[in-house]
């Protein structure tokens, strides 16, 4: 029986998050969530969620994990309110102990905020393993766009997150603190090292001029034609650096890294720090 994936995007935050069902067991993993949140009014709102929650309960389907790809600097994780809702184990990778430990200072959380990832149920690290349903997963640590990036592999399919778009887009951005251009190339290197008609399925697509709907995956084979590859690292490193400089701060970076470096839990007040982003 084959492994089905269903796509969730969210227009907002041009979000894909996806349900992997195995089909023997109708047991499901949620990948990269997306609570709904206003900036000026502070409101969150649970359309987003619902969507994949309304799926599975009405597809019989029981849910053994939320995974987080990485902690997301666009769009705030629903991940404690779906396992409100369906259960399951929130995981991600081990490195968020890097990430927390950065930006607990930039955002000044003070002793009383655990750097230690015990805010999730569970922290993988490269070549971790894991089950759902019948299905075997597998971890590839895929650092560059931040330090704790993870790319799951299971069955043919591979979802990676941020770390690459569609091939006519580009790649992640390296420019956030504890990110970098270098491991970025390694990582895509390790993705593109996995067989031609391995499935990518990617963690956004803001499509392109010339190309809309939202296209949720591609090939490896077709990710060799990346806009953003480069024929060395170095001229790589040195294009992707230069790009970053040129970006705006995402919009909802403030109380996205807040939230999601916590495992979605959402504080009561969102701080913003001063000269210490972008």
């Amino acid at each position: 029986m084959k492994t089905e994936v269903v796509a969730f995007f969210d227009d907002d935050t041009f979000t894909l998050s996806y349900v992997l069902i195995d089909p023997a067991t109708d047991q499901c993993a949620i990948v990269d969530s997306v609570l709904n949140f206003d900036y000026s009014s502070g409101q969150t709102s649970t359309e987003s969620a619902d969507e994949i929650i309304t799926f599975v309960q009405e597809s019989n389907l029981t849910v053994e994990w939320i995974l987080e790809t990485h902690v997301h600097a666009d769009h705030l994780s629903a991940a404690p309110y779906i396992q409100e809702q369906l259960g399951g184990d929130i995981a991600i990778g081990e490195h968020i102990k890097t990430v927390q430990d950065v930006f607990g200072k930039v955002f000044n959380e003070g002793t009383e905020f655990a750097r230690d990832g015990s805010q999730f149920d569970a922290l993988f690290k490269e070549g971790s393993e894991f089950m759902i349903g019948e299905l075997r997963a597998k971890v590839m640590h895929t650092p560059g766009h931040t330090p704790a990036c993870l790319t799951y592999l299971i069955d043919d399919m591979a979802f990676v997150g941020d770390t690459m778009f569609m091939p006519d887009y580009g790649t992640a951005r390296c420019d956030f603190p504890g990110g970098s251009a270098e491991d970025l190339w390694d990582s895509m290197q390790k993705i593109l090292a996995l067989p031609d008609d391995t499935k990518i399925y990617v963690g956004h697509d803001y499509g392109t001029k010339d190309r809309y709907p939202v296209l949720t995956g591609t090939t490896v084979k077709e990710q060799k034609q990346n806009v953003g590859l480069k024929p060395t690292k170095e001229e790589f490193v040195k294009w992707r650096n230069e790009r970053d400089s040129q970006l705006n701060v995402p919009k909802l970076i403030i109380p996205s890294l807040q939230v999601n470096m916590k495992a979605g839990h959402v504080p009561e007040t969102i701080k913003v720090p001063v000269n210490k982003l972008g």
